[in-house]
């Protein structure tokens, strides 16, 4: 079991741990696809990808914001809140990409008797180009 953060404990500028997922495939495009219910033929259709100047079918932008979603959950444990995430996408993601997401801590503080912690959080790509950079807002419990 994962430890929990405390307020206390976090530094400005302080990597949140990465994580790596399983390069994308064409298969798990598909099931996000379905799962979302999305079918728009960029995501599954190489032809048609390659017929709008693309190399190869892409990922969903979501999908990456949803990456950023669990990579924030994670690092905040049962105790911590989630309370704002946002990305934009700025890149495409093809199969046989590793996305790896990253985040840094840029502020902290107290307010209204929570504890905030502000992040910096984006995905990219195995050769570190960003695809979906973001912002998280967090709260964490106090140890006093």
């Amino acid at each position: 079991m994962k430890t929990q953060p405390y307020f206390e404990d976090i530094r400005v500028g302080e990597e949140i741990p990465l994580q790596v997922r399983e390069p994308l495939s064409t298969r798990s495009l598909v099931k996000w696809a379905a799962a979302v219910r999305d079918f728009y033929e960029v995501h599954y259709d190489k032809d048609f990808a390659r017929s709008i100047g693309l190399r190869d079918v892409i990922a969903h932008g979501p999908n990456k914001c949803a990456l950023l979603g669990r990579l924030m959950t994670e690092w905040i444990g049962e105790a911590g809140r989630l309370h704002r995430l946002s990305c934009t996408h700025k890149a495409s993601n093809f199969p046989g990409e590793t996305l790896v997401c990253r985040g840094r801590v840029k502020d902290k503080y107290s307010k209204d008797g929570r504890h905030y912690v502000e992040c910096e959080v984006w995905v990219e790509n195995q050769d570190g180009v960003v695809a979906a950079p973001g912002a998280a807002t967090v709260s964490l419990p106090s140890r006093g």
